[in-house]
């Protein structure tokens, strides 16, 4: 039977019963029992057939209809008067109000109303106007009138009761709009009230006649919430409802406006009809009007505020997801939306969950678990839109767990439009928090949810349109690739060959063509062996391999191979080979690594790979016992060819020398190029070390050869360190042994060699080990002067100091100066300290005209090195010291030694005549000790002679000593110069000196060197001082 019939057939019977109720006065009381148990019966069946999720509601609403008819029949049987009403009866009656106001808390909707704050002040604003207008209206003249025989009390509770009831259901049915049952509630609430109404105010009038109209009332009330139990509408009152934040019209605001005016109309009204009027009941009532209004509008006030705060996190939200470039970056906006869309001290828990097909947004996704009930788990269009509140419980496990925290949680489709690439929804966002919290963020959380699968959709276009430039991008690049990529099946057979492999490999292959007629070639290239590789690899890509494949023109050709297993891709289905023509890069390498190994101008093996030679061939020696020599050969006239000839002539030299080294050692060795002029060989399998220097014999004697270089012949000569295995236990000892036998051949002499032996390293080390100790003595500058007297022979007047470089070590002592000036000359070190040594005697000159103070003031004696002569600027060194001490040029004089003016160097007598332009003094130191002619002599732009020691210390016992230093003295005097006498040591020998015309001297007879500060103090005396002269004599050059 359907519920059609079910309620026409109900309403029928409700309809006969009515007759009855209204027509048949005997029959009246009997009428209303039926009518009570009538609407208890079709309350029951409503229940059994349609089971409401909450049954208990129902049970109670029939229970309130079932005291409703016990009042009735109470009520018929009283013997009292008519207008009373029985204890019983209005027990009965009262009882039926709180069991129907419980049986509609029970409702799902109802509960959830007198949770929302807003609501529940609506709801309590009318029904206090409700209540106090009935107050006024029809319960106060109840309780002031002449009403014996009335039981106000319960006249005011039945009128109270029913517009409770009233109030409560019209609410149910502002929420629950288009629903059958809610509407047929409210009808029945409406009867109830009216009749209510009608009966007190009848009781107030004069009394209450059964049967008359106002009695229809309660039988619409039977009728009508007996069919809502029967209609099937009835489930959704008690199934979960989908809140929403309550929204208030302008019309709705006017309304509540008004409804505060309530009590002073009242007031109003009484006072110009002048009907008494209760002053403190419409204070109190308006006062309390007043107030639930006043909290209502600062609830919309608020909600308003909340409403822009959330709007202000939507656009900045907006913002955050049009910058979003991956979905992990729309997560993040989206879960810093969400927080901060939260009111203040709330906690929530979000999922943002995005469907995914390979990276693509699905179009199916199912956050349901297992127990969530069938209204849940909607179909169709309205599933995929629909923003709903669930509980927690009714998820999928793997959600729930992660909203675990809370009972409610709101969830909100990322929902796109049908036409949108074919997607409808690309995932969902669920937040979990207070009930009360979501009902507020709905709307925000829902408009959310829709920019995020905007942005979401943008994305995947953008990744779409992407992924088809790059595949465009990639087609090029294969197509236009010096590369060759073979696309290859199972069968060996090409399938696709991109262009590059008509220009690496010289063919074009049609598709089906063998790999191996391609790649196959006299080295045997392995292909079926790559290709097992390949697909073993399981898709990782291949090792490269080299190939030497030969062209169909004979060209070879070197090629990279790489392979990868694409048989899984569904774009390539193969085994992909690539092929990279290498052949420019191999000669390239080739050549880099034979340039890094090998000397670029001779092409003899280089210091690297000589090294390495020699220490495969100790290795080798260790363990057959046979000897390794190492032979380094200095070239001792490359010098002289690049100073005369020119460095091009210098280089041609080198590679005749290479040339002439290597046929001299022949198949014995390796030969190497060290540097420079320096030369290396490597003579191996030796029985003995007698053998080595059989070879070095050879090599001087073909070096001493002469060598025709640019037409013109040179002649050469070279030094030879020898060294073997015998006295070396590895490689790096070998050739430093080799080395410092070097050193001692050079020592000796041009054109020799020298075998390494032991008792001679000691003398070389320690040699070494001074140089070391002189380079770093230079660096510290810790060298002193001490100044030796010049004198004047007769009467012992200074005359001038000569300054004398002293070096003292830190751990030898005093070096003499023949020693380590040697040492200077041979390492480049003597400019260095001759600079130094002017810097710090012109500085001691200027010291001394302080102390002297007016007097006369002696110069200083520098010794110039013929490094320091030939060095770029001497002159301006020399001028630059002048000026800083402000020392006069007459107070310094330069001695050079004859030997380093032997040679015509024109640039080193240009050198010393500027030195006399500007008023310094030049002496000849030594003099006598070299070959000197006089035209040499008359050219020199020198002032002064210094004879020799060799000459003084001799003089008392040699005549021929004696005319010499006379012949001398005698030269100077003619060509205008002045002598001094060095090494002075006797009185006899002053004397000799004096008697030959010397006037000056100086030597341990007049005084030892003197330290700085000695000289000072000397000075600081009555010594005399003869003031120097100053040079540029006339009719000499310069």
């Amino acid at each position: 039977m359907s519920t059609r019939k079910v309620v026409v057939g109900y309403c029928s019977v409700m309809a006969v019963l009515g007759v009855v109720v209204f027509a048949v006065p005997p029959l009246r009381p009997l009428g209303w029992a039926l009518t009570g148990l009538a609407s208890l019966a079709a309350i029951l069946f409503g229940v059994h057939v349609h089971r409401p999720r909450r049954r208990y509601a129902w049970y109670l609403i029939a229970a309130g209809l079932v005291a409703f008819a016990a009042g009735d029949a109470s009520y018929s049987l009283t013997t009292e008067p008519q207008g009373s009403a029985s204890l019983l009866a209005d027990m009965f009656y009262l009882a039926m109000f709180p069991l129907l106001a419980t049986g509609l808390l029970g409702l799902t909707r109802i509960s959830s109303t007198m949770r929302d704050r807003a609501r529940f002040l609506d709801l309590l604003i009318f029904t206090t106007a409700a209540i106090f207008l009935v107050w006024v209206f029809v319960i106060g003249p109840l309780f002031n009138g002449d009403t014996r025989g009335v039981n106000r009390s319960a006249a005011a509770a039945y009128i109270f009761g029913a517009l409770l009831v009233f109030a409560t259901t019209a609410r149910l049915a502002v929420i629950a709009r288009r629903n059958p049952a809610v509407l047929l509630l409210l009808v029945g609430a409406t009867g109830l009230l009216v009749s209510d109404v009608l009966y007190v105010l009848a009781l107030r009038d004069g009394g209450w006649s059964d049967g008359n109209p106002g009695e229809l009332g309660w039988l619409i009330f039977y009728i009508a919430w007996s069919a809502a139990a029967l209609h099937p509408s009835m489930t959704a009152l008690t199934e979960p409802a989908q809140p929403r934040a309550a929204q208030i019209s302008r019309l709705w605001l006017v309304l509540l406006g008004t409804l505060a005016l309530v009590g002073p109309a009242v007031l109003l009204l009484r006072a110009l009809t002048g009907q008494p009027h209760d002053d403190v009941v419409i204070s109190v009532v308006s006062g309390v009007m007043f107030v639930l209004v006043l909290s209502r509008f600062a609830d919309v006030a608020d909600a308003h505020r909340s409403a822009v705060g959330r709007e202000r996190g939507l656009r900045v939200a907006g913002a955050a997801l049009v910058s979003a470039a991956s979905a992990d970056e729309v997560a993040e906006a989206v879960r810093a939306t969400v927080a901060r869309l939260m009111p203040r001290g709330a906690t929530h828990r979000m999922v943002f969950s995005v469907n995914r097909s390979e990276g693509v947004p699905a179009a199916a996704f199912s956050v349901w678990g297992p127990g969530a009930p069938q209204p849940y788990r909607m179909s169709g269009a309205a599933a995929l839109r629909r923003t709903r509140m669930l509980r927690t419980g009714t998820l999928h496990p793997g959600l729930a767990n992660q909203l675990r925290d809370f009972d409610q949680t709101l969830l909100c489709p990322m929902v796109l439009d049908e036409g949108s690439a074919g997607i409808p929804r690309v995932g969902a966002l669920l937040v979990a928090a207070e009930a009360e919290v979501l009902v507020i963020l709905r709307d925000a959380l829902e408009a959310l949810a829709a920019q995020a699968a905007l942005a979401l959709q943008r994305i995947s276009l953008s990744d779409e349109i992407n992924r088809r430039n790059s595949e465009a991008y990639f087609r090029t690049i294969v197509q236009t690739t010096t590369d060759v990529i073979l696309i290859v099946d199972d069968d060996h057979r090409l399938r696709y060959a991109s262009p590059a492999v008509a220009t690496v490999l010289g063919v074009e292959p049609a598709p089906g063509t063998p790999l191996g007629e391609i790649v196959e070639a006299e080295t045997g290239v392995p292909v079926t062996e790559l290709l097992a590789q390949a697909r073993a690899s399981g898709g990782r890509p291949g090792q490269w391999a080299d190939w030497r494949l030969v062209r169909p023109d004979d060209t070879p050709v070197q090629v990279e191979a790489s392979y990868r297993d694409l048989r899984r891709d569904r774009t390539v289905r193969g085994l992909v080979i690539t092929l990279r023509d290498v052949t420019d890069r191999r000669r390239l390498e080739h050549e880099l690594t034979h340039g890094t190994r090998h000397d670029a101008l001779t092409g003899l093996a280089n210091r690297t790979l000589f090294h390495d030679r020699v220490s495969e061939a100790v290795g080798r020696a260790s363990e057959t016992g046979r000897i390794v020599a190492a032979l380094i050969i200095d070239f001792d006239d490359l010098t002289a060819v690049n100073e005369t000839l020119g460095h091009t002539a210098g280089d041609e030299l080198l590679v005749a020398v290479a040339r002439r080294l290597t046929t001299a050692v022949g198949g014995l060795g390796t030969v190497a190029r060290n540097g420079g002029d320096e030369f290396a060989a490597l003579v191996d399998d030796l029985g003995s070390p007698a053998e080595a220097e059989l070879v070095a014999e050879q090599v001087i004697a073909a070096l001493a050869e002469p060598f025709t270089i640019d037409g013109a012949e040179v002649r050469g000569s070279v030094s030879i360190g020898i060294a073997t295995t015998a006295d070396a236990a590895d490689a790096g000892e070998l050739l430093r042994h080799a080395d410092l036998a070097l050193f001692v051949a050079k020592g000796d002499g041009k054109r020799r060699w020298r075998r390494y032996e032991a008792s001679v390293h000691t003398a070389i080390v320690e040699r070494l080990e001074l140089r070391a100790a002189l380079a770093r003595a230079v660096s510290d500058r810790t060298f002193t002067l001490d100044y030796q007297p010049i004198v004047v022979m007769g009467s012992g007047a200074i005359l001038g100091f000569e300054a004398l470089v002293r070096w003292r070590h830190p751990t030898l002592g005093f070096v003499p100066p023949a020693e380590f000036i040697a040492i200077a000359e041979e390492t480049g070190l003597i400019e260095a300290i001759g600079d130094w040594v002017l810097h710090e005697a012109v500085r001691a000159v200027a010291g001394w005209r302080q102390i002297r103070a007016g007097r006369a003031t002696p110069y200083v004696s520098v010794n110039v090195s013929a490094h320091q002569l030939r060095a770029a600027g001497f002159v301006d060194k020399v001028s630059t010291a002048l000026t800083a001490a402000g020392v006069d040029p007459s107070g310094v004089m330069l001695e050079i030694t004859e030997s380093a003016l032997l040679r015509d160097d024109d640039r080193a007598w240009a050198e010393l005549a500027a030195l006399r332009r500007i008023g310094v003094r030049v002496a000849i130191d030594d003099f006598g000790t070299g070959f000197s002619s006089l035209s040499y002599l008359q050219r020199m732009p020198v002032d002064v002679l210094k004879i020799d020691r060799s000459f003084t210390s001799t003089i008392s016992g040699s005549p021929r000593q004696r005319a010499l230093v006379e012949a001398i003295v005698g030269l100077a005097g003619t060509l205008g110069l002045e002598v001094i006498a060095e090494g002075v040591e006797s009185r006899v020998e002053r004397d000799l000196l004096g008697d030959l015309g010397c006037p000056y001297g100086q030597g341990f007879l007049f005084s030892r060197p003197l330290a700085g500060a000695a000289a000072k103090s000397l000075l600081r005396g009555p010594t005399a001082v003869v003031p120097p002269v100053r040079s540029a004599l006339p009719g000499r050059s310069g």
